[in-house]
């Protein structure tokens, strides 16, 4: 953080790992939370390799199906469509993430430990440092909220669609 911001005008208790600036730049950061945050050309291509790497997997369960090993399309979507389940365990733990960062963000006071789950305070936080974590909150994480609600439609879309297609084939 630069010089002047809040976090070092003000006294604070919160130890500086978990402050909420401090857990979004942490998460941003991250090689995994960072795919939605780079933009959405980013998270769809580690959503594509990572259907592309859990496809040949989901093709050798789809296998041992007899009717769907004597039936190659259908085995084929129903393949595609349960290889779609990685990317949606991936979508959800990073809307996890992105969702806590926003709730500390919002918050009018943060939650905190001092040396174990324990002994839990709660520090309201300085007029200044609610208008920065709403700023960051807003024009930082909502979109990146956005673009992980639009793919997780999109995934259960795929899914449902793969499985339609598979009985009505």
């Amino acid at each position: 953080m630069a010089a002047g911001t809040p976090s070092q005008d003000t006294p604070c208790p919160v130890p500086p790992t978990q402050r909420p600036l401090q857990e979004y730049d942490q998460l941003s950061r991250s090689w995994f939370f960072r795919w939605p945050a780079s933009g959405p050309r980013s998270l769809w291509r580690a959503l594509a390799l990572t259907w592309l790497l859990s496809f040949p997997l989901a093709l050798l369960v789809a296998g041992g199906s007899i009717p769907l090993r004597h039936d190659p399309p259908r085995l084929v979507i129903a393949a595609g469509a349960a290889a779609v389940m990685l990317p949606m365990f991936l979508l959800l733990r990073q809307w996890l993430g992105w969702t806590y960062v926003q709730k500390r963000l919002v918050s009018e006071t943060v939650a905190y430990e001092e040396s174990g789950w324990y002994d839990g305070q709660v520090w309201e936080k300085p007029i200044t440092w609610r208008h920065q974590d709403l700023l960051v909150a807003r024009h930082q994480v909502q979109p990146v909220l956005a673009r992980l609600r639009q793919a997780i439609v999109i995934a259960i879309g795929l899914m449902l669609l793969g499985t339609g297609l598979c009985q009505a084939l």
